[in-house]
């Protein structure tokens, strides 16, 4: 029995060949666009609609802002398994993507009438009025909507155009490393567009009409990548249904059904059946020879995606794939996706293994980013924002980092990577794992930075006796844009290179899953921010503590914050000598014939 877990029809030879490449990727950096100008745009400023709007306190503010900027990223892990084993990326982009417009969609009508939030506070000698229930539950119902719908889309976004371009031909090789930084660079327009048009709007117009941007932004974001559809190539999931999967196994248990084993990679499901099939022949030696693993085309079968050859680590995972009917045991002891696995299958699951401690020590650069994104912006608030006669909003800040990026990633991809492809003979000039170690390398060069600049900021109050005083000190915010501007390097080093590395080294049925894992570590960092800053506060004895920057000890924290980031660089530098990247065996022609006939 066969099992389909696509939903577009399978395109001709000929038209596979013409559909893809550039033509195909513009409408995905549209829509990464225009998506993550709406996002970004609410992830600076929400906090303002929060205390303004529905009479939150500061740190209920901040709270939720912090738990629904993580949960959009968590939620991403869910999007990635949809992508990779129910729906195309494609049909995973447009179905989150209309989740997402009915959370905005939600959110304006609750900004537009009065009667869905509390009664503004206009003297602040009395307590505000609190959200009543039903007002918070209708706030919260369009804010997950939006977190669930940017989880999805960001999951399979990136996918969709990746999977344009061939990264086992050469030239599209190069424009598949060319892809992933344009991808950034479009993000990056989009997220310029959103902390200033659209900041701009809710500042002046009010919050209704900013969620009403949001709405339309997202909603034109489905229509250009549903317009692309004609150049896509197939994307179809590498894997089956897992409902399905689910009832295939429980019947062949229960009523020993025979039925065609489906060959193709099972995501997730194919992982615990790999540990399972190790755990039950834990008492068999490690294999030695090559010929004692089974492998799916060995049995001239229908052919996998790719075949993965064999590797060192984890041996133990090894047993998962021997032929235990060489050693007498009868053929229904070894029958069954739990008691025999292929090499391919043990070799995913050892990616798998080899990815976390990457993920893990990416997680910390993610929890500076929060306490950049929360600490800098309070910084704002003490400075001279004005540039000539334009004050600038202190949710507008940054816009810095995002201007220093949009010049330095074509300077990056234009001339950076083509002289280093010359010296190195790599199609993205670097390897993935040396990208992402530059980017945490200069994340501990920004907190450094941001430690020396907090310094000089308090030697100004000082000097003119403002410690006490709420006026803008006569020192101009762009003296924060130093740290700011390094630490947008980092990110742009860091979320490009997860975002190849994942794509690149993940198996051909766990891509989704496995790129949502970046999304997953930002998760983490944001959620990990507020303990970091607690945890601090009571070792110190309150450098943080006083609600009074001028006073506090920002600075000190700051180059702890530098400190432990370069702890986790060395951490991470063991992660990535350990780590192997995957050997791919060419498939042979007649094999990739059967496939395509699957």
């Amino acid at each position: 029995m066969e099992i389909s877990g696509g939903d577009d029809a399978k395109q001709s030879p000929r038209e596979e060949k013409r559909a893809g490449g550039l033509k195909a990727a513009v409408f995905v950096y549209a829509t990464a666009g225009l998506e993550n100008m709406a996002f970004v745009a609410n992830a600076v400023s929400l906090v303002t609609y929060f205390a303004g709007y529905m009479n939150f306190g500061l740190t209920k503010s901040s709270n939720t802002l912090t738990t629904f900027m993580g949960t959009s990223f968590i939620l991403a892990l869910l999007g990635g398994v949809v992508a990779d084993t129910c729906l195309t990326k494609f049909t995973t982009c447009v179905l989150f993507g209309f989740l997402e417009v009915l959370g905005y969609a939600l959110l304006t009508v609750q900004a537009h009438l009065d009667q869905l939030r509390p009664t503004p506070c206009t003297d602040i000698s009395k307590p505000c009025e609190a959200a009543s229930s039903g007002q918070e539950t209708f706030l919260y119902a369009g804010l997950y909507l939006v977190a669930l719908g940017t989880s999805g889309i960001k999951a399979a976004l990136p996918l969709l155009g990746a999977d344009q371009f061939d990264g086992k031909d050469p030239k599209e090789a190069v424009q598949l490393s060319s892809y992933f930084n344009w991808f950034t660079f479009s993000q990056t327009c989009g997220a310029i567009i959103g902390v200033t048009f659209l900041v701009w709007i809710s500042s002046n117009y009010g919050w209704d009409w900013a969620f009403g941007v949001c709405s339309v932004a997202v909603l034109l974001a489905i229509v250009l990548v549903s317009i692309g559809k004609p150049f896509y190539r197939d994307n179809s999931p590498k894997g089956s249904l897992a409902i399905i999967r689910i009832l295939q196994v429980t019947l062949f248990s229960i009523f020993h059904v025979k039925m065609r084993r489906v060959q193709e990679s099972q995501p997730l499901f194919s992982h615990f059946q790999v540990l399972v099939a190790a755990i039950r022949k834990r008492s068999l030696p490690n294999p030695g020879k090559e010929d004692e693993l089974y492998e799916i085309n060995d049995k001239g079968t229908v052919a996998v995606p790719e075949i993965l050859q064999r590797t060192n680590q984890f041996r133990f995972l090894d047993r998962a794939a021997v032929h235990v009917t060489s050693r007498g045991a009868s053929a229904s002891m070894t029958s069954g996706p739990w008691r025999l696995s292929t090499v391919t299958q043990v070799e995913e699951t050892k990616i798998l293994l080899r990815m976390l401690p990457i993920v893990l020590s990416t997680v910390f650069i993610n929890t500076c980013l929060a306490q950049l994104q929360t600490f800098s912006i309070q910084q704002s608030l003490t400075l001279d924002t004005h540039i000539f006669d334009f004050k600038i909003p202190a949710t507008s800040l940054p816009v810095i980092p995002l201007a220093f990026n949009l010049i330095f990633i074509p300077i990056y991809d234009r001339i950076f990577v083509p002289l280093a492809r010359r010296i190195t003979g790599i199609p993205t000039g670097i390897r993935h794992l040396q990208r992402i170690g530059v980017g945490l390398v200069l994340s501990t060069i920004s907190m450094a930075i941001s430690g020396i600049m907090e310094t000089k900021r308090k030697s100004v109050a000082f000097k003119h006796n403002m410690v006490d005083s709420r006026e803008p000190l006569p020192m101009s915010v762009f003296w924060l844009g130093f740290q700011y501007s390094v630490f947008g390097l980092s990110d742009m080093f860091t979320l490009v290179g997860l975002l190849h590395f994942y794509h690149a080294e993940s198996s051909a049925g766990m891509k989704g899953t496995s790129t949502a894992l970046l999304w997953f570590s930002l998760a983490v960092g944001y959620y990990t921010s507020s303990v970091v800053v607690e945890v601090v506060n009571k070792a110190s004895g309150g450098w943080l503590a006083s609600n009074n920057l001028n006073r506090d000890k920002l600075n000190y924290f700051y180059w702890l914050l530098s400190g432990l980031s370069a702890v986790n660089f060395v951490i991470y530098l063991v992660c990535a000598f350990w780590y192997k990247y995957k050997n791919v065996e060419e498939m042979k022609q007649e094999d990739k014939s059967a496939h395509e006939a699957a």
